[in-house]
């Protein structure tokens, strides 16, 4: 018998140490240099272990963002996420989605000094077709069974990214590479490992859990490609979910006990390095073939469930990691101009919001400029609207995962804040027609509330990622939960009578399904095959600038900031006695007094519950 002990860390979006650039201050829930700890005390408990990372690493903080656009890596240069991984000694890696938004060029700096091997079997090369990356690796693992015997375990190590990438990150893949399904790439290529000798296949997928209806192009896919027939064991990501975890309940085929999906040993260790993901297996050579005979996964954590830490940082790592972290809180602290009165995003669901508000103002004005440019003219005349929408709102960020910004001074810092991701704008023509289905789109944020039935409903769909419902600004409109979602939260047409978006209007007259517009946004919705109304428009204009760039501007110009929401959408009243509940900080109840129609209620599960009145009766 030999025990196997698989550790996973996954989701780091550079959170190396523990630290919150956007408060510049200790954050005891997240950073590599705390799950370092977890780590090491997994490796001493047992004689054989494997460390690997699922992706997403290079991307998601200031941090990421002071060495890709501002200080760069040079030749010669290593990324500290990868000398942090040298340190730690990771045994292989993949690559997440998010590794690309700085482009294929800085990915490859950056992944060009890894020790490690890097696999992903489905980003091919558009040019010669053949795979981008190493697909797999087969690790010869010395192992010492329950005697002290020496024995050679060969594990095979193939990666996986979500197909979307080349939607999400169009503007940096297209032409260059194309990626083929998880699922059906793990086909092809499980059977060439087995024929090689891998004894045990362990497939690092950046995806989530989903037992949604199977489809080839699927981005959580970790459920069905656990049925493949010769991968043994799924490191699972992506969606920053704990695996396993009370959230997977009620999925079938699913032993949260075990944590095992169709029988087979999976795990998900969240994000920012808040977990470390541990698989034990139990191996038996069985006519000189090795068989996992029994398993167990489970996620350990860095703090506790008050954010109190549970274990020490790092030193070794956080040394190693220091130069680059010292530099990024000088630069985030870098003043741009001023804020009279607090900018925070508590109630960006349930009402308009003036981190929103600020970042549509932005926008608007920096398009309106633009399309005055002489080859541009024919697009004169037609108004210009902007949608954004609140990228820091809770939900699987945590109770913590809001922007809260105290009146004075805004530095570098508060625009990654107010901007989480390094998007490019983008300007879409759309009709009016489109327009509305852009917003039905977004009022999936909501879950369908029944006026006549009294009691608690819960408003929000926790399903709906907050940075999917866009708030258009230029036009005014209204949502009437009461009636079901038109698309679900892929974009599929669901309930194709359904409408929600009411009173939709431009300067005080109803948007005809023929009037044109010019929406600001982002290159991610503007290249969407998938959301509804964006995918139909045309994109007219595509800037190099990022939108965290043009925020930035846009307050460097105006020195002083205002903070306020123009009220130009809301949730509509309805007659009934239902009581439409959300969760939100517990931080908000500083400013929830402001606003008559949000009722406190209490606290349950490190989140604020309050109700909101929003019946005629």
């Amino acid at each position: 018998m030999v025990q196997l002990r698989l550790l996973e860390t996954t989701d780091l979006h550079v959170h190396l140490a523990h630290y919150d650039y956007y408060q510049t201050k200790v954050d005891h829930t997240v950073g590599l240099v705390k799950t370092a700890t977890l780590i090491q005390e997994a490796r001493s408990q047992v004689k054989n272990s494997l460390l690997f990372d699922n992706g997403d690493f290079i991307q998601g903080n200031p941090l990421g963002d002071y060495l890709a656009r501002v200080r760069g890596i040079n030749e010669g240069d290593i990324h500290p996420v990868i000398r942090a991984f040298h340190t730690l000694q990771y045994d292989a890696i993949t690559i997440g989605n998010h590794e690309f938004n700085y482009g294929l060029d800085f990915l490859t700096r950056v992944l060009s000094r890894a020790k490690m091997p890097i696999v992903n079997a489905n980003i091919y090369d558009v040019k010669t077709n053949k795979p981008y990356f190493e697909p797999y690796v087969i690790l010869n693992k010395t192992v010492f069974d329950e005697n002290g015997e020496i024995d050679i375990l060969k594990v095979g190590v193939i990666g996986f990214v979500p197909p979307q990438i080349m939607e999400w990150d169009k503007g940096n893949l297209e032409g260059k590479v194309i990626v083929h399904s998880i699922v059906e790439t793990a086909k092809k290529y499980i059977p060439e490992m087995k024929n090689k000798g891998a004894d045990v296949i362990v497939a690092l997928a950046h995806t989530g859990i989903s037992a949604d209806p199977y489809n080839p192009n699927i981005e959580n896919a970790a459920y069905y490609l656990s049925q493949v027939e010769g991968i043994d064991v799924v490191l699972a990501g992506h969606s920053h979910h704990l695996f396993p975890g009370p959230e997977f309940k009620d999925v079938p085929h699913i032993d949260l006990e075990k944590g095992t999906i169709h029988g087979k040993p999976v795990v998900m260790a969240g994000s920012f390095g808040s977990h470390l993901g541990v698989i034990d297996l139990t191996l038996q050579k069985k006519n000189s073939k090795w068989e996992i005979v029994d398993s167990l996964s489970l996620v350990r954590p860095i703090a506790d469930a008050n954010g109190h830490p549970l274990i020490e940082a790092n030193e070794a790592v956080m040394a190693e990691i220091s130069p680059e972290h010292q530099a990024t809180i000088e630069y985030v602290n870098t003043p741009i101009g001023e804020t009279t009165a607090p900018i925070f995003s508590y109630f960006a669901l349930v009402q308009d919001d003036s981190v929103v508000q600020m970042v549509n103002d932005a926008q608007t004005e920096y398009l309106v400029e633009k399309l005055k440019d002489p080859s541009l003219k024919q697009y004169a005349g037609i108004p210009i609207l902007s949608a954004a929408a609140p990228f820091k709102a809770g939900g699987r960020g945590g109770p913590d995962f809001y922007t809260d910004i105290p009146a004075g001074t805004l530095a570098i810092k508060n625009i990654a804040d107010l901007y989480l991701y390094p998007n490019t704008l983008q300007a879409v023509l759309v009709n009016g027609r489109q327009l509305k289905e852009w917003l039905e789109m977004s009022a999936g944020q909501f879950n369908r509330i029944d006026p006549e039935k009294s009691g608690e409903q819960s408003l929000i769909n926790s399903h709906f990622p907050s940075f999917h419902f866009d708030i258009i600004d230029g036009v005014e409109y209204q949502m009437d939960v009461t009636q079901p979602a038109k698309y679900d939260v892929n974009g599929c047409l669901e309930n194709p009578d359904s409408s929600r978006i009411v009173n939709l209007k431009y300067k005080g007259n109803p948007v005809r399904d023929d009037q044109m517009f010019i929406v600001a946004t982002h290159n991610y919705r503007a290249s969407s095959t998938t959301y509804p109304g964006v995918r139909e428009g045309k994109v007219i204009f595509t800037s190099p600038d990022e939108n965290r760039q043009i925020l930035t501007d846009y307050i460097r110009k105006n020195k002083i900031i205002h903070p306020s929401a123009d009220g130009n959408w809301s949730i509509a009243p309805y007659n009934g006695t239902a009581k439409p509940i959300f969760y939100t900080s517990p931080k908000a109840k500083t400013y929830a007094a402001q606003y008559k129609h949000l009722q406190y209620i209490g606290v349950e599960n490190n989140f604020a519950k309050y109700m909101i009145h929003m019946s005629f009766s």
